[in-house]
């Protein structure tokens, strides 16, 4: 019997998502094996070892989708295990979708509109002002940052002197900026899997921000307005990176009158109990794609 290792965040109804997942797949004819933290596995000797099983050998499969757990440590057990077994996400994947100028600059070779974005070393501080101040309103971000976790609005000189004193401070060795786009306030998240359309919500910032991350103080909302247009470009940004498993987020902006793709997301979270309350239904339809998923991949393997 085929066993499929999986490692899934448990808040916010992931424990009942992962529950739902195991019992698919065991209809489906798989063992499973749950809480599969790299994290406590250990390399010897051409062996992947985690709880006594050798996973290169005893898996056929590792599903992996826990944001907020991940240690560096765990990432790199990632990477080898991908080189032995199938991985959901692909781990080279996984990685380019954690870094939002590898994304962004893939999805421009690829046709796929994004922010213009600029970044160089962090001692080119002219190149950086010259570059603010030709946008004139910018917004500075990690590279590998997620909920709207240290970014910052720039829009004057002033505020500029006033910021880069402080990332000179940071351990960043470069500098990561995107033109700052005019748009509503609200955005677009496309879940797909597997190339699948599964649902369509978004985030709106709250009154007097410009960030709709729910971290940030956004709030989830549901759309009507996702046409085939939004679909179809959320499809294409996740091809362009290869990644089977997406949360693609779009604005749109007013001045140039077209969508733009902002991240494309690894591990986008499945709705939560209160999210489903106020409509958001679509977990059963994503736990059956990935199940579906999990089974083709294995099977591409034989």
């Amino acid at each position: 019997m085929a066993r499929v290792g999986i490692w899934m965040y448990q808040n916010g109804g992931g424990d009942r998502i992962e529950a739902k997942l195991v019992a698919r797949l065991q209809e489906m004819g798989y063992e499973t094996m749950t809480g599969l933290n790299l994290r406590y596995a250990v390399a010897e000797n051409g062996q992947m070892l985690f709880r006594g099983i050798n996973l290169y050998e005893e898996l056929d499969l590792f599903f992996s989708y826990n944001a907020g757990e991940q240690t560096v440590y765990q990432v790199y057990m990632y990477e080898q295990l991908d080189r032995h077994i199938p991985c959901i996400n692909n781990f080279d994947a996984f990685r380019i979708s954690e870094d939002k100028f590898k994304t962004n600059d893939l999805l421009r070779k690829a046709g796929v509109p994004t922010p213009d974005y600029f970044l160089c070393h962090r001692e080119d501080v002219e190149t950086i002002r010259a570059k603010v101040l030709e946008w004139g309103k910018a917004v500075f971000k990690t590279v590998d940052g997620w909920g709207g976790m240290g970014m910052a609005l720039v829009d004057s000189k002033d505020k500029l002197d006033m910021i880069l004193p402080f990332l000179n401070q940071t351990d960043m060795r470069f500098f990561y900026i995107e033109r700052f786009i005019d748009y509503d306030g609200s955005d677009f998240r496309i879940d797909l899997v597997d190339g699948e359309f599964i649902a369509c919500y978004g985030r709106r910032a709250k009154e007097g921000d410009w960030r709709t991350n729910v971290t940030s103080g956004g709030s989830v909302i549901l759309r009507e307005d996702c046409g085939p247009e939004v679909i179809e470009l959320a499809q294409r940004a996740a091809r362009a990176i290869g990644i089977e498993i997406a949360g693609v987020d779009i604005i749109y902006d007013r001045e140039r009158d077209r969508y733009v793709v902002l991240e494309v997301n690894g591990i986008p979270a499945f709705a939560t109990p209160e999210q489903e309350t106020m409509g958001l239904n679509f977990n059963d339809r994503k736990v059956e794609a990935i199940a579906q998923l999990i089974d083709k991949r294995i099977k591409e393997r034989v």
